[in-house]
């Protein structure tokens, strides 16, 4: 017999996040890089929105969905003339689909230096805890009742 020691969160996480990133960046989307890290009591995830105004972003949830949503904007005077253009202006989004362990009822998010910092806390009975063992004679009794 083989036991496999599986943190949930990780492997939905680790799931999800491979399945996004092998998606196609959105048409006329640019891509908003993130990381994502889990944490005894949370998982952060951290997306670079460099130039953006803090006002034009977006966290939403919405059945298990977490989507970012930010702009960037940026005009000329009629006496600019642009000759080298690789930044990506416009509308962006990313998703992040939730495991059910997650608190979607308590997410917090944070924009500082260009970072967008999200907390999903994990669901208390979703933590792990430690078990109280019952000593008697009969292992098996004990179990039962």
């Amino acid at each position: 017999m083989l036991l496999t020691s599986i943190d949930p969160f990780v492997q939905e996480f680790e799931r999800q996040f491979d399945r996004l990133t092998r998606q196609a960046p959105q048409a006329g989307g640019a891509v908003m890089p993130m990381d994502g890290i889990r944490r005894a009591d949370d998982v952060m995830l951290r997306f670079d929105l460099p130039g953006i105004d803090p006002d034009s972003i977006e966290v939403t949830v919405d059945r298990g969905v977490l989507s970012v949503t930010a702009r960037r904007e940026e005009g000329f005077g009629e006496d600019e003339r642009v000759f080298v253009r690789e930044r990506v202006m416009g509308t962006f989004t990313r998703r992040v689909y939730l495991s059910e362990h997650l608190d979607a009822d308590a997410i917090e998010a944070a924009y500082n230096n260009g970072v967008l910092a999200v907390r999903i806390p994990v669901l208390e009975r979703a933590k792990p805890r430690k078990v109280a063992i019952q000593q008697t004679g009969d292992t098996y009794k004990a179990i039962k009742s």
